[in-house]
């Protein structure tokens, strides 16, 4: 059985241009040679307080490492690129921590952001990103398949060292399996996919308490960020 470690969490502001992001910092209660960080954000609604965001982020934090999830609420991609780029600026200035394992993630939209700023990353730094979670990673507007090749781009421009975790729903209406399926077949980076029996884009499942989903999906990515530090 898991111990977990008690969490706590920090509400802050983050410098974006003339404004700031609206940020909270979830970490270990003992911060201690704590050397492993997520950063995560939403999708194209909601804000980082997105009751699956909240669950992994204090779930995360239980398990030993920091996360950092913040709200941008521009539709726009690289406009939100730009706030993720903000945010894990801030995210390395702060003194307390000495990041050695660095994972990118996001809901839906969000998750589209977080690999578009790992491909950046990973042609101009030695910034140490070593993986991508993307729950519900929104490959086409529902019923408009054609769209995938354009939105799986970044996805298969990432380089093969970078890890890729998907967790998607069976039946997701923006993720249609066979084109997935295909487009996974073309990245060059180190991918697993977990598929959630039964679940929408919101990873919800008729029929299935939210708890029980939550943790099942919240063990999932912990167990595979525990797999790559290793």
């Amino acid at each position: 059985k898991r111990t977990f470690q008690q969490s706590i969490k920090y509400r802050l502001k983050v410098p974006f241009g003339t404004k700031s992001l609206d940020a909270a910092l979830c970490v270990p209660a003992s911060v201690t040679d704590v050397h492993t960080a997520v950063i995560l954000t939403h999708g194209a609604g909601g804000d980082m307080n997105f009751k699956h965001l909240l669950s992994l982020a204090h779930s995360l934090a239980s398990n030993g490492f920091i996360c950092l999830r913040f709200t941008c609420k521009g539709l726009n991609l690289g406009y939100r690129v730009k706030a993720y780029c903000a945010v894990w600026d801030y995210l390395k200035s702060l003194q307390k921590f000495t990041i050695k394992h660095m994972f990118f993630g996001g809901r839906s939209m969000g998750c589209r952001a977080a690999v578009a700023v790992a491909r950046q990353l990973s042609n101009e730094s030695e910034d140490p990103v070593q993986g991508v979670i993307c729950l519900s990673f929104p490959l086409h507007p529902p019923g408009q398949t054609s769209a995938h090749r354009q939105r799986s781009e970044d996805l298969r421009k990432l380089p093969e060292h970078m890890r890729v975790l998907f967790v998607s729903g069976t039946e997701d209406n923006m993720c249609d399996r066979v084109l997935f399926n295909k487009v996974v077949k073309e990245i060059k980076a180190q991918v697993e996919v977990f598929w959630l029996q039964g679940g929408n884009h919101g990873l919800t499942v008729k029929e299935r308490a939210e708890d029980s989903v939550l943790d099942e999906v919240n063990s999932k990515v912990i167990a595979w960020i525990s797999e790559q530090r290793a």
